[in-house]
């Protein structure tokens, strides 16, 4: 029997349950358990070149061993000694841990939610570049926000610092506020890292705008212990962009300690006044309280025992650099392999994912899936997982690459 009337009210009807990498990354898992040969570069975790999830085993020992005494709720905000621990993670060796808070979240999915619905207005928009991780756009949706963009790259390939200066005054002239989300280091979906110089433009811009109005920084960091030389750069970029903005960063444990369900994450916030930074805090405290309550106890605890047990902490690094190897060797393989096609991807040295870029990215996917790899489609490109993608497939990848590349030409 079929209903004359929906009960779902019209905003959030005929939207799509899935996401569309986890829809192509099903498909993928279709074809290959019909006996396809399958290569799927789609999710974004850390795969072994067996195909197997690329944990650490001292994360898996201690998270192990204090779910016994977890059982009671959290608090809101998040354990204090785990927020104390992300951000002497974040800033240890600076003073900027003294001008900052943070509160726990579901990963860094939630730490980009709460800072979409706190530091936006409904009806407004978020500023990215114009690659950008797809998720943002439905965070901003479900919030009552949108995103908007400025072009990514120059004509040579640099981050186009320009045009986010122009995106930046357009958005203060529009709205009276911006809210700009900086996927650095390893950005998703082009492994683009920004490096000392670009950081300190891109600063300069925002002080800029922040004279004349509310301008606040999102620094998603998700990837950030992926991200070889570059991957502090960004915290030396911080007390300049403090100078006339407040400051966000998106920090979760999924990537940096292989505990992608466990949803261990933060968001914290700087500012150089005071006053205000309690207001943020109080902020973001309502949110967390008003959307999931409060987050994994079991994973605060024993995600703060490895950022601050110093023998726990040394055994993570030894055990994370050989996935840094790992993820290195690949994009060694990939990087020779693909320049030697004429193929063009941004720069990329570290990180999980890079891009292909094409002008019709649907019809590059299509003839890629037709030879059994799968890609994402993105804007202007194909994002390609190397995190899960084995050294040995990789001419297989960057064969299809091409003749996807080519269709997409056509």
């Amino acid at each position: 029997m079929t209903s004359l009337h929906s009960s779902v009210v019209p905003g959030s009807r005929d939207r799509l349950g899935n996401d569309p990498i986890f829809a192509l990354n099903a498909e993928a898992a279709r074809r290959r358990a019909a006996g396809e040969s399958i290569l799927n570069a789609t999710l974004g975790a850390l795969m072994d070149d067996d195909g197997r999830l690329c944990t650490l085993p001292t994360v898996l020992e201690t998270m192990a061993r204090v779910q016994d005494h977890t059982a009671g709720y959290a608090p809101i905000s998040g354990l204090p000694a785990f927020r104390a621990a992300v951000l002497h993670d974040l800033f240890a060796g600076t003073e900027l841990a003294a001008r900052a808070v943070a509160v726990s979240t579901p990963g860094g999915t939630g730490a980009v939610y709460e800072a979409v619905q706190n530091f936006l207005e409904r009806g407004q928009q978020m500023l990215a570049p114009s690659f950008f991780w797809g998720p943002y756009r439905a965070i901003a949706a479900h919030t009552g926000r949108s995103i908007d963009t400025f072009p990514m790259f120059t004509s040579d390939g640099a981050f186009d610092v320009d045009a986010l200066a122009a995106g930046l005054d357009a958005h203060l002239e529009r709205q009276g506020r911006a809210l700009l989300v900086l996927n650095f280091p390893c950005h998703n979906p082009t492994g683009y890292s920004l490096d000392d110089a670009e950081w300190a433009r891109v600063a300069e811009v925002v002080t800029a705008a922040g004279h004349r109005a509310p301008v606040t920084v999102l620094v998603d960091a998700a990837y950030m212990d992926f991200g070889g030389e570059l991957a502090r750069s960004w915290v030396q970029a911080v007390p300049a962009l403090m100078e006339a903005a407040t400051v966000l960063v998106a920090w979760t444990a999924s990537k940096s300690l292989a505990q992608y369900g466990a949803r261990v994450g933060a968001l914290v916030g700087l500012h150089r006044d005071p006053s205000e930074l309690s207001q943020i805090d109080n902020a973001l405290g309502y949110s967390c309280r008003a959307t999931w309550s409060n987050c994994n106890h079991a994973g605060q605890v024993g995600v703060t025992e490895l950022l601050t047990d110093d023998a726990l902490r040394a055994r993570v690094g030894a055990e994370r650099s050989g996935l840094l190897t790992l993820l290195r060797d690949r994009i060694e393989v990939f990087n020779r392999h693909v320049d030697a096609t004429g193929i063009p991807t941004p720069r990329y040295d570290a990180g999980f994912f890079v891009s292909v870029l094409t002008p019709d990215e649907e019809r590059a996917a299509a003839r890629m899936r037709e030879l059994g790899v799968y890609g994402v489609p993105v804007p202007g490109g194909i994002r390609i997982a190397l995190c899960s993608t084995p050294a040995a497939a990789i001419p297989r990848l960057v064969e299809a690459i091409e003749a996807g590349v080519a269709a997409g030409a056509t």
